[in-house]
């Protein structure tokens, strides 16, 4: 996969809404057209390579007719396994299109991928293998499940609170342990180490990390979301409140008016003059 990544983080995307899309739309399950905000991560939380996406889906979804909005039991949308099994028959199937085509490059170890023969039998041990499909109802509601993925939408690998001490020959970090009931813990990485995991994780230019899917395509969203909302008995959002709370007057210079951004703790203003000042020495 770091090999393709622009292949096959792309079929990652696709196999996944394929197959919320899928089964949502089954009327053994939800009989609904589904919506669906796509966000790709590659790292675990020690910066090794950790392909995966995270879909915010809304609880329901359109009936085929487009004239009532169906709604999932507030304490189960779709079957994990049933998700599985088709999520991995659709990744499979589209992986077996890019070896047919010979859009897939290969070096070092993956080189006998390359032989026809290796190629089928890699692809074949695939369906041998449980997929993992997790789906959960939102923790702390949905406004927290937003909040808790934009500190990740525009950020590779780590976050700077996370960093304990960087020097020249090594990086101190904390990391959460999940196997282990989320416990923390510090890891210490050679600096080489560091910039070689970190540096995995930098996306081919210009490819999205955020999509869109359902009734919550570009394409479609303009139309759809106000089809939604009438159905729902919902208003359309106003402007929201934020700007007027965190407006900080004018600029003493261009006299256009300030918001509030972003509020850094000590802590992290701590750091960042320490990391400058560790930059200028060793510039």
């Amino acid at each position: 996969m770091w090999q393709n990544k622009r292949r096959l983080f792309a079929l990652l995307f696709e196999a996944c809404a394929a197959t919320l899309l899928e089964v949502a739309a089954d009327p053994r399950h939800l009989g609904a057209q589904a919506g669906s905000l796509s966000i790709l991560h590659t790292w675990g939380q020690t910066l090794i390579p950790h392909p995966h996406i995270h879909c915010v889906v809304p609880g329901g979804g359109l009936s085929p007719d487009h004239t009532r909005w169906i709604s999932a039991p507030s304490n189960f949308f779709l079957p994990v396994k049933v998700l599985s099994r088709v999520f991995r028959g659709k990744f499979v199937a589209g992986l077996r299109r890019l070896f047919a085509r010979d859009q897939l490059r290969f070096f070092g170890e993956c080189m006998p991928l390359q032989e026809e023969k290796r190629s089928a039998v890699f692809l074949r041990t695939l369906y041998h293998q449980d997929w993992v499909v997790y789906a959960k109802p939102p923790f702390g509601g949905p406004e927290h499940v937003l909040h808790y993925l934009a500190r990740y939408t525009h950020r590779v690998a780590i976050s700077n609170h996370r960093l304990l001490s960087v020097s020249a020959s090594e990086v101190h970090f904390r990391w959460k342990d999940y196997a282990h009931h989320s416990k923390q813990r510090t890891m210490t990485l050679a600096s080489e180490e560091f910039l070689r995991r970190f540096l995995q994780h930098v996306l081919p230019r210009g490819f999205p990390r955020i999509r869109y899917f359902g009734f919550l395509a570009n394409r479609r969203r303009a139309r759809m979301l106000p089809l939604c909302r009438a159905l729902l008995h919902q208003a359309p959002p106003g402007e929201t409140p934020c700007i007027a709370k965190t407006t900080l007057g004018r600029c003493p210079h261009c006299l256009g008016l300030m918001h509030l951004i972003e509020q850094l703790s000590v802590a992290q203003l701590f750091f960042a003059e320490r990391k400058k000042a560790y930059l200028l020495d060793t510039s």
